[in-house]
């Protein structure tokens, strides 16, 4: 407390500098300093860093970014008497998490809400924005102690647990999941991993997730609109728990923008190590561009890591056309011969070996037989001219020559007499190139895609299938088990269900049962978009539907959603009621103040901040507790039991 009276002292003789600007009969004006450092005054926030007190209190270096921890400094500024003295000691103690130094320090650390249901200054939605004077909306970082984030992080329980597949369009109740079965699930992404972890840590092959890119433009229907230190931490959180889900095998692929692609890099690195970086893609999604400051923006994107044990795989080559055909497929053919100069039959010699040209074996394409030479006393046939039909291959080593001398390598007599040794190229696939610009990963068409499925615009900016379709093939094999805890639209789980692969997804937003749900019930039934006749999908699969039972969470989105002060209120005597209130507030000194506010962000932020933040789903630990168990229905109990112990024990 001491240090807090200095710095109030320090910002005092700060704010007198400004005139009356910032200062009333000797009194700050709290509301108009808050209301600038939300609009990231220059002149304000100059004054204050300049002070070596403030700096060294409220600043921390993230990611090589000197971040002013502003939502610190302005909760010490709108400290309330109706909160308890011991939640202030810690609450503007330490500031937002990076590298885990505070971790280590103390038992105290920041907890970085999850996006879309996380509290904010003022609402959640596109709409909320719109109606708001705050232009720089920031999001609100809240501190609580160690042991209240390890209960936030608990598993949840799981309600509302359906199976949809061929059998019923609608879907239907189902008391038990398989590790066969896909998986979706509505809920809070950071909160529903921590519920995951058990079950699936260490088994995923591919994470692809499309985060939020901070464009301050607000495209979908929810709030793309961090401040920078904000966004680092955000990603930070959900990238250290998705690094758990990555089998030895894994890949992870992050797509954005360039609003944040530097300092994601830096991060990326410190998480899954510099060593694994596997490439920065770069999607031409727009071939005409978009001109935001003088150069037309074409593409977007992608971070390539892979844990030690990774094998990326080739893609379809789909313009590749042959030559040749045999009853195999088609091929086109290459010289067989060793093409790097550094190896030489004396440091390579395993690469070197004869073989034997069959000189009456030359079918109607003009090609000869070849085979291994068995026995040293095989007797040589007298050839034409030059050769004697012993040649010595390079390139392959012999056991590949002998697994594939039936099927890929022939001989093709040359116009001097000579014998050349050639491999049929049949395989249709080529190695992923670091610049995708191709109609398949065009942004048009998963707008159009979908449109088509829906009849109308139901999502901003989904993804091509095509895009999500090479990066399957390039990081898996028919039934590995894909990840995106960002599901949106529900691309990358329909191209999964048609590539043959497993998946999760995961999304809280209200679409996923409007639009994410019912795009996976079209795939069931056989929808022909996308990529659907490039893989030949004709429907069938199925995937499991649960929800994470929600507690305080309900009361915050009816926060978020009220238009009125009335209606606030209506929700405040509902929360007394039956919700989890912050236990360290004064309930009888905060109604003495509530009604001070006149502003409805006011009086939200105030409501939204005194819930328990880490109860806002209910924690499976409890689920047999009576008043939990009473709202759970015995199928819904059955599934957890099905869920988190595979016994059902």
């Amino acid at each position: 407390m001491v240090v807090e009276a200095k710095v109030i002292e320090h910002i005092r003789n700060i704010l007198e500098k400004f005139d009356d600007k910032y200062m009333l009969d000797g009194r700050i004006k709290k509301t108009k300093v808050i209301e600038d450092l939300d609009k990231y005054d220059h002149d304000l926030i100059k004054a204050l860093l300049a002070d070596e007190l403030i700096y060294n209190s409220y600043t921390e270096k993230i990611a090589d970014v000197e971040v002013f921890k502003v939502n610190q400094f302005i909760e010490m500024l709108e400290f309330k008497k109706y909160w308890e003295d011991s939640y202030t000691k810690y609450s503007n103690k330490i500031g937002l998490t990076a590298g885990g130094r505070f971790i280590d320090d103390s038992t105290d650390v920041v907890l970085d809400f999850p996006f879309k249901d996380t509290v904010l200054k003022a609402g959640m939605s596109k709409e909320d924005l719109e109606n708001s004077n705050d232009a720089d909306e920031l999001f609100l970082n809240e501190v609580i102690a160690k042991p209240e984030i390890d209960e936030l992080f608990e598993p949840k329980v799981l309600v509302n647990a359906r199976r949809y597949d061929n059998s019923n369009r609608g879907g239907y109740e189902t008391s038990s999941i398989s590790d066969d079965d896909n998986l979706v699930i509505k809920g809070n992404n950071l909160i529903a991993l921590h519920s995951l972890k058990k079950r699936y840590a260490g088994k995923i092959k591919l994470i692809y997730i499309d985060v939020p890119y901070n464009t301050k433009k607000d495209s979908f229907k929810y709030n793309d609109k961090f401040n920078h230190s904000t966004w680092l931490t955000f990603i930070k959180s959900r990238l250290e728990i998705a690094k758990e889900f990555l089998s030895e095998r894994g890949v992870i692929f992050v797509h954005l923008d360039d609003n944040e692609v530097k300092y994601l890099g830096v991060l990326m690195d410190e998480i899954f190590g510099r060593e694994n970086f596997v490439e920065l893609i770069t999607v031409v999604n727009n071939p005409r561009g978009r001109d935001y400051g003088g150069i037309a923006n074409m593409h977007e994107f992608i971070y390539v890591y892979k844990n030690s044990m990774a094998e990326l795989n080739t893609i379809a080559d789909i313009d590749k056309k042959f030559k040749y055909e045999d009853k195999y497929g088609g091929f086109d053919i290459r010289e067989l011969r060793n093409r790097n100069t550094t190896f030489h039959i004396g440091n390579r010699p395993n690469l070197v070996y004869p073989i034997y040209v069959d000189p009456n074996s030359r079918d109607k394409s003009g090609f000869y037989k070849v085979s291994e030479i068995q026995d040293e006393s095989y007797t040589i046939p007298v050839l034409p001219k030059k050769s004697r039909g012993i040649q010595t291959v390079w390139r392959w080593g012999k056991s590949k020559f002998i697994e594939n001398k039936n099927i890929n390598v022939i001989a093709k007599l040359m116009k001097d007499g000579g014998w050349s040794i050639q491999e049929k190229y049949r395989k249709n696939t080529v190695m992923a190139r670091s610049v995708w610009w191709d109609k398949e990963v065009n942004s048009e068409k998963g707008t159009i895609h979908l449109q088509e499925l829906f009849g109308k615009k139901v999502f901003m900016f989904p993804k091509p299938e095509g895009t999500l379709k090479r990066i399957i093939e390039i990081a898996t094999n028919e039934r590995d088990l894909v990840m995106d805890f960002f599901m949106g639209s529900a691309t990358t789980q329909a191209v999964a269900m048609k590539m043959k692969r497993r998946f999760i997804g995961i999304e809280q937003m209200d679409y996923i049962n409007t639009v994410s749900v019912p795009r996976l019930q079209k795939v069931i039934e056989g929808e022909q978009g996308g990529i659907s006749k490039d893989v030949s999908w004709q429907g069938g699969g199925s995937f499991v539907y649960a929800e994470l039972m929600e507690k305080n969470q309900g009361y915050l989105k009816d926060l978020q959603r009220s238009e009125s002060i009335q209606e606030l209120m209506e929700v405040y005597n509902r929360m007394k009621e039956n919700a989890d209130i912050d236990f360290r507030l004064d309930l009888e000194k905060f109604e003495e103040e509530i009604n001070n506010f006149n502003s409805l962000d006011e009086r939200r932020r105030e409501l939204i901040r005194i819930l328990d933040k880490n109860q806002l789903y209910y924690n499976y630990a409890n689920i047999d507790d009576e008043n939990v168990r009473d709202l759970i229905s015995d199928n819904d109990y059955k599934f957890n039991k099905s869920f988190y112990n595979k016994d059902g024990e």
